[in-house]
C-alpha cells in the first residue's frame, strides 16, 4: 500500500461526532497529498461557512492524529476550508493545542464529555440497526431483552455496535446483554424495553435524517462534489 493510500485508509477511521460516518464517505474531505519526503497535506470541508466549531474542532484534531500515525508521514498539515473559524481550529491543532487554549477565553471545557455523548447516541443507533434486523428475521420483540450480543447473527452492523460500545468501556462481549444502557451500562429490563427501543429508533433516524441534510448541504456549497465522485 502506498504512503497516500494509508493516509486514506487513516482518514477513514475518522468519523463525523454528530453523524457516526467516515469524512471521506461524507465527502469532508476536500485534498490528500503526500509529497516525496512524507509531509502529507488533508484539506477538509464542511456543508456550512457555520458549522459548530466544538465539532469542526474534532474532525480535524482526529484526522491529524490519524495522518500522523500512517508509517512513512514524516510530517502532517490538515487544514479545514471556508469556516468562520478556520484560522483558529488549523492553528490550535497545528499546536496541538486543545480546544480550551484554541478558543483562549471563549470556550467552557474540553470535548471529552461532547465526544462521550455521541458515542452514546451512536451506540443506540447501532443498537437499533441490529433490532430492526432480528425483528425482520421473525425474532419476537418481547426476546429482545433477554438477547445477548453472541444471540445476534455476525455482520458489519454487530461489529460496529461492538466498536462504539468499546469506545465507552461498555460491556461488549457475546455474553453481554443486546439492550444496555449507554449511559449506566446496566442491561435493559423487560419493563423498559419499550421505551428504550423507541429512543434507540428515534436516534438512529435522527442521524441518518442530519446526513442526508448535511450531503445535500455539500454538494450545494461544493457543486463539484458529484463530478469528483464520478471520476474518482
Amino acid at each position: 500500500m502506498t504512503v497516500v493510500a494509508a493516509v486514506w485508509s487513516a482518514l477513514r477511521t475518522v468519523r463525523d461526532p454528530e453523524l457516526d460516518e467516515p469524512l471521506p464517505e461524507l465527502g469532508f474531505v476536500a485534498r490528500c497529498e503526500v509529497d516525496p519526503a512524507g509531509g502529507a497535506r488533508v484539506e477538509l470541508r464542511l456543508p456550512t461557512y457555520f458549522c459548530a466549531p466544538n465539532f469542526a474542532f474534532l474532525m480535524v484534531a482526529d484526522a491529524y492524529d490519524a495522518v500522523a500515525g500512517v508509517r512513512g508521514v514524516a510530517r502532517v498539515e490538515v487544514v479545514l476550508l471556508d469556516h468562520f473559524a478556520a484560522d483558529v481550529i488549523n492553528r490550535g491543532v497545528a499546536a496541538r493545542e486543545g480546544f480550551v487554549a484554541s478558543f483562549d477565553g471563549e470556550a467552557a471545557g474540553e470535548l471529552d464529555g461532547l465526544r462521550a455523548d455521541f458515542v452514546r447516541k451512536a451506540v443506540l443507533a447501532g443498537t437499533d440497526r441490529v433490532c430492526r434486523a432480528l425483528l425482520a428475521e421473525g425474532v419476537d420483540a418481547a426476546r429482545l431483552p433477554g438477547l445477548t450480543l453472541g444471540d445476534v447473527p455476525a455482520g458489519p452492523d454487530l461489529d460496529r455496535l461492538r466498536r462504539r460500545r468499546n469506545e465507552l468501556c461498555l460491556p461488549a462481549g457475546d455474553e453481554d446483554a443486546l439492550l444496555l444502557d449507554p449511559v449506566t451500562a446496566l442491561p435493559i429490563t423487560p419493563s423498559e424495553a419499550k421505551r428504550h427501543l423507541a429512543f434507540a429508533r428515534l436516534t438512529r433516524t435522527s442521524m441518518e435524517a442530519n446526513s442526508g441534510v448535511c450531503r445535500g448541504m455539500l454538494r450545494v456549497r461544493y457543486p463539484r462534489i458529484q463530478e469528483e465522485e464520478n471520476t474518482g
